[in-house]
């Protein structure tokens, strides 16, 4: 059986033979021509064969921005197994849920994630083998990076039948659940090349993102997206609003990718005379607050695209016009309708659920959880939990979540991780956590605690006892002490009521008490 190249290696291939030499990845201060990318994702391609990885199985990554993230990536593909990008602040029961739902084989892990990784290992059945970057082997861990790319550099010998999706199997916030596997059944780069077409990136040009490479947004459209149009990818370890725009100066980017607060975030740093004399052009938002929007464009002389997607499902929506304040119109053929309770579509003006249907049919599910797909794409419209209104001239607007989760700082929480910790304390009775608005955009983690009686807790003391156990962007910003939580009659909690509530007199904020919380 020959061995079925998927889209990505494809691309990869095709470029390394006919610009060999050509500089792809700018990173730090040097970069990776496309012969290297190749070179370096054959070795390891081989390298995971070695280590027993099959076609079909999967591979977790729990590393940050690094050439080795995408080396590891682009591996797992051309083998035929599927890559599962795992944020690198996932801890305790999350990160055992993610990897042994996933049924994960094999996980690459940075050095500083190795207590993390090896305390839930045990309790992952499928796991076999683990392999660290910056660290020794020995003591639970069998390999090292560098033994993972220690192997020949030539096409892997290993037969695949069907080619893995570019993005492999992401994990996506729950609503009061565990995060759930999204599965990519089918693939469509039509909105994506929609996207690039307006953003005006030409081939040779260079993309820039801070963004981590374990969400979509960072290895979709920046990463595979400029191999896609033959960009460059200039890559930071992480954001930082300081050395944004010295970094977009020195690789010369014309395009970067944002998230939520992130415009905020570099609008509060202090204003320089050479704020507008950077070659970016176009900036690809994602829920830029209307308060800042203009004032950001004239500020650092770009334009600003706005974009909705998500990882769930295929469905986009993109606002080339400069629209204050709206997500856009759908792209890609995929309709959008805006909905109430009943699923009965809504007029413009009145806020629903935002609803989208691809015109290929459903192309993802939810991994092991067939009920929970079927609902999501109840009716064959995939229900977003997103709350959306519409104008007379089919611009789409956010206006809020349904679902009991949270965006703070770009990245997804659900209640369950935030209460399944709480509820680990051994004075917590009760917890509901939930959105409030916050002063960047997006949201703040809110918490309403129950303590037991005749137990005495403090805030910070809970906050100690969630450090480590959580996701650092997870810990709650405020603690309400409660003496009930509003529920429905099947004892559910009406998330809606607290949301409505908001940050109560009675809240204790971990800001204004100059609480820190660490990052380790």
């Amino acid at each position: 059986m020959p061995r079925a190249q998927s889209a990505v290696e494809q691309i990869i291939r095709h470029h390394a033979a006919r610009q060999p030499e050509e500089t792809w990845l700018k990173w730090k201060d040097g970069g990776y021509s496309y012969a290297e990318v190749l070179s370096n994702t054959q070795r390891a391609a081989n390298g995971l064969l070695a280590l027993g990885v099959k076609p079909g199985e999967r591979v977790a990554i729990m590393m940050g921005n690094r050439p080795e993230f995408l080396w590891v990536h682009f591996a797992i593909n051309f083998i035929g197994a599927h890559s599962v990008p795992i944020n690198t602040s996932q801890r305790g029961a999350t990160l055992q849920h993610i990897l042994a739902n996933s049924d994960s084989v094999a996980v690459v892990f940075e050095n500083a994630l190795r207590d993390a990784v090896l305390s839930v290992k045990d309790s992952v059945p499928a796991l076999r083998s683990t392999v660290v970057a910056d660290g020794a082997a020995g003591k639970g861990v069998d390999w090292t990076i560098e033994k993972l790319f220690d192997h020949p550099d030539r096409e892997p010998e290993v037969e695949v039948a069907e080619p893995s999706a570019a993005v492999g199997m992401m994990y996506t916030s729950g609503t009061t659940g565990p995060p759930k596997g999204v599965v990519a059944t089918g693939y469509d780069m039509t909105p994506m090349q929609t996207v690039f077409r307006v953003s005006g990136v030409q081939p040779g040009e260079t993309m820039y993102t801070a963004l981590p490479l374990f969400h979509g947004n960072a290895l979709l459209i920046s990463a595979i997206g400029s191999l896609t149009i033959g960009a460059k990818l200039a890559l930071a370890e992480k954001f930082s609003a300081s050395r944004f725009w010295d970094d977009c100066r020195k690789y010369d980017a014309v395009e970067f990718n944002t998230l939520g607060g992130m415009v905020s975030i570099l609008m509060k740093q202090p204003p320089k005379p050479n704020d507008r004399d950077n070659p970016v052009r176009v900036v690809i938002s994602a829920a830029c607050p209307a308060n800042v929007w203009r004032e950001f464009e004239q500020r650092f002389d770009v334009r600003l695209v706005e974009f909705y997607g998500m990882v769930d499902s295929p469905g986009f929506l993109m606002n080339d016009v400069g629209k204050v304040g709206a997500m856009g119109k759908p792209i890609g053929g995929v309709e959008f309708r805006v909905v109430d309770d009943h699923d009965r579509p809504l007029p413009p003006g009145k806020v629903g659920e935002l609803l989208f249907r691809h015109p290929r049919g459903p192309l993802t599910l939810y991994y092991k959880l067939p009920d929970a797909t079927s609902e999501a794409y109840r009716g064959g419209w995939f229900h977003s939990g997103d709350l959306a209104e519409y104008d007379a001239e089919g611009f789409y607007y956010f206006r809020g979540r349904k679902k009991a989760s949270m965006r703070r700082r770009g990245e997804n929480i659900s209640a369950w991780e935030v209460e399944s910790v709480l509820n680990e304390h051994p004075a917590v009775l009760e917890s509901a956590a939930y959105a409030v608005p916050s002063e960047l955009g997006e949201d703040e983690v809110m918490v309403a605690v129950i303590v037991r009686p005749g137990v005495r807790l403090t805030p910070a003391e809970l906050l100690d006892f969630c450090q480590g156990r959580m996701a650092h962007y997870a810990v709650p910003r405020y603690v309400d002490f409660v003496e009930d939580i509003p529920k429905t009659g099947t004892q559910r909690v009406q998330y809606g009521v607290l949301r409505e509530r908001g940050i109560t007199p009675t809240a204790w904020d971990r800001e204004r008490a100059g609480y820190q919380v660490s990052k380790k």
